[in-house]
């Protein structure tokens, strides 16, 4: 399958080139030429399938062309370590919990099938492969722990200085090895803005090889299709997959838009709901048609801390640049940190569920957005223990911290201290290409 740019004015990319380039020479993003319908007879059966095997199964619409079966199992198995149940919270709403993997976030299901498949396309090649990843939280974790110790790639995670949580930090400025965390002084914004201006720098590019592990790679976002499929799948177990609703804490857009793809292909999903923070930009987008960037703002669910999301290209060419027929798959709402805080004490209080601050957003767009004779899931995409200090606050009650979380807390922080400057930041990385040079 080939993947075109939704700027529309670069060449149509092979798997590999897409995986390995991440950005498009025009600076747009990659999505495939066409989505693949599933066959009726696998959503028909899914309730009878793995995690794993559902995965297969829908990783095969992607990305079969270009990668024999044997070796695309062999990445999906590797990847799918652990399970993402659903649990049920009250009457008619499930929370999807992905935060089961090695770092307790969603995002390890895309980070780790990225880091498989980059050492899969490379695995023949000679020099270092540089990944620049920016976060706002889970991803850096996900990215660096998915990649570490892996041969031929380097890792440099920017992330916003005092934005993100201590834990969250922990996860990714401990860890060294071939992971190099930069602390930069600025919002996530300025992270993501530093890297995509490092794509278009071809001078630095034809210094570097470089590739993004953020969602703006089809390797890390397409994956978060799997567990759609798999949620559909263990509802029907129950006979509960009629008129489903899915609500998506959004931040930068690659989870929803996942799951977007997976209902493009044939999942049977009534409708989404992207849940915003006080970053509401899509939901303004939603109420008015206009979409209007703007910097971002803090808040407790700091992930979705993003005021110009990169995956919204994505969203717009999906539907053809229909604001109507947006709106017509995708419902929204958006809410303040008190209104946060107030939903993760009020789910407890009530069904004695412990969210995070974004499942609870999702949790909250759900449960005032939810129809009659609708059934409902929220993704809760991290571990709540992850935001220990906000969760304590609004339940009363010490949460339990999970001991892989405790041995990144016990390390040694080891990020490098940098400006938003891009100049900075490109006189950086070029020192540290030539000290791997000097050491080859």
């Amino acid at each position: 399958m080939k993947y075109y740019s939704t700027n529309g004015k670069a060449p149509y990319a092979s798997l590999k080139e897409a995986v390995t380039r991440s950005l498009a020479p025009d600076g747009g993003l990659y999505v495939p030429e066409q989505i693949k319908n599933v066959p009726d007879s696998f959503t028909e059966n899914i309730q009878d399938m793995t995690f794993q095997e559902i995965a297969l199964e829908v990783a095969k619409t992607f990305f079969g062309d270009d990668i024999p079966e044997t070796d695309l199992k062999g990445i999906i198995y590797d990847t799918l370590s652990f399970d993402c149940p659903i649990v049920k919270v009250s009457d008619n709403i499930w929370s999807l919990e992905l935060y089961h993997g090695p770092t307790l976030a969603f995002k390890d299901v895309g980070a780790r099938f990225m880091a498989r498949m980059l050492a899969y396309f490379t695995k023949q090649e000679t020099g270092t492969i540089n990944v620049l990843v920016a976060t706002s939280g889970d991803t850096g974790s996900a990215v660096a722990n998915g990649f570490l110790g892996i041969d031929g790639i380097h890792v440099y995670v920017l992330y916003p200085k005092d934005k993100v949580s201590k834990i969250q930090e922990s996860q990714f400025t401990t860890l060294g090895n071939n992971i190099t965390a930069l602390e930069i002084d600025g919002t996530f914004d300025d992270c993501q803005a530093l890297v995509k201006k490092a794509f278009s720098d071809t001078g630095l590019n034809a210094t570097m090889r470089l590739t993004s592990a953020n969602s703006i790679n089809v390797a890390r976002f397409l994956p978060q299709s799997f567990y759609y499929f798999y949620a559909y799948a263990q509802m029907k177990r129950l006979g509960m997959a009629d008129n489903l609703v899915i609500s998506v804490p959004s931040g930068n857009f690659g989870n929803i838009t996942a799951g977007l793809y997976a209902w493009q292909m044939g999942l049977p999903i009534e409708r989404f709901i992207a849940a915003n923070n006080a970053n509401d930009i899509f939901y303004h987008y939603l109420r008015t048609g206009t979409y209007e960037p703007r910097q971002s703002i803090q808040t407790i669910a700091n992930a979705m801390d993003v005021g110009n999301p990169s995956n919204f290209a994505r969203i717009l060419s999906l539907f053809h640049n229909s604001h109507e027929n947006i709106i017509k798959a995708i419902d929204g709402n958006a809410y303040q940190d008190n209104s946060i805080s107030q939903a993760i004490s009020k789910c407890y209080k009530d069904s004695h569920y412990i969210l995070d601050p974004h499942g609870a957003c999702a949790w909250l767009a759900l449960t005032d957005g939810l129809q009659n004779g609708e059934h409902g899931i929220f993704l809760e995409t991290a571990h709540p223990a992850k935001f220990k200090d906000i969760v304590e606050d609004a339940i009363g009650t010490a949460l339990t911290i999970p001991k892989r979380l405790e041995e990144f807390i016990n390390g040694k922080k080891l990020s490098i201290p940098m400006t938003n400057r891009y100049e900075d930041f490109k006189k950086y990385l070029i020192s540290q290409q030539n000290n791997a040079g000097r050491k080859e």
